[in-house]
């Protein structure tokens, strides 16, 4: 017998009745408004919409609420949504559909604001999956922060500042050595002995005077 394997889908998000506008071609500069699409009330098409996951990927399905069948389908790609906001309304979005390799704007209407809000939710929840947020960070460049020479061991950063009551000793032939404060030096020894016992650095003697006087 055999099996037909069909491809499981998700369905991320429905919304029973939807309207779509013909809109304007967009001016330069300036972004879409849904005051410019007419008669609101007077829609090209009305509908159901789902956002279908597969495995390819998700997808806005404009369907016939009554039929099923397909008006337009738009792919969503994550890092280059077909969603764009109207500037003068929370309720109204831009949807660049395809069928065939031509590509559409229409616009689109929700009949209630928490409608809109629902299926921004969505959007954003499938975006903040983890599979795409390592297939963005994977496209993204890497900050200069983030950029670091192979060679150089990542690990913790180290404080060699000089601590308080701490200092060290600088040992020049003919002179004496100076400290910068006194207390226990650098190397954990005590500055202020003056025996070889302490375990710091031993002071040079001066070079002997000569007997000649000039």
């Amino acid at each position: 017998m055999d099996v037909l394997d069909e491809e499981v889908e998700s369905i991320l998000y429905i919304a029973r009745e939807i309207s779509v506008y013909k809109i304007p071609h967009l001016k330069a500069n300036e972004g879409h408004r849904a005051n410019d699409w007419g008669d609101l009330a007077q829609p090209l098409w009305k509908g159901r919409l789902r956002i279908v996951e597969k495995s390819s990927g998700a997808a806005l399905m404009f369907e016939d609420a009554q039929t099923g069948e397909l008006f337009a389908r738009a792919p969503y790609d994550a890092l280059k949504p077909c969603v764009e906001s109207v500037l003068d309304s929370s309720r109204y979005f831009v949807i660049r559909v395809e069928d065939n390799g031509k590509k559409a704007f229409i616009g689109m209407g929700f009949a209630e604001r928490t409608d809109s809000f629902d299926f921004n939710v969505a959007l954003q929840d499938y975006t903040n999956t983890p599979m795409l947020r390592r297939l963005k960070a994977a496209l993204s460049p890497p900050s200069p922060d983030e950029e670091a020479p192979s060679h150089i061991p990542v690990g913790p950063k180290k404080d060699y500042s000089l601590k308080e009551g701490q200092t060290f000793s600088i040992s020049i032939p003919g002179k004496a050595s100076k400290s910068l404060t006194p207390g226990t030096s650098l190397l954990g020894s005590s500055t202020q002995s003056t025996g070889n016992s302490g375990g710091g650095v031993p002071l040079l003697p001066p070079p002997p005077s000569s007997g000649r006087k000039k």
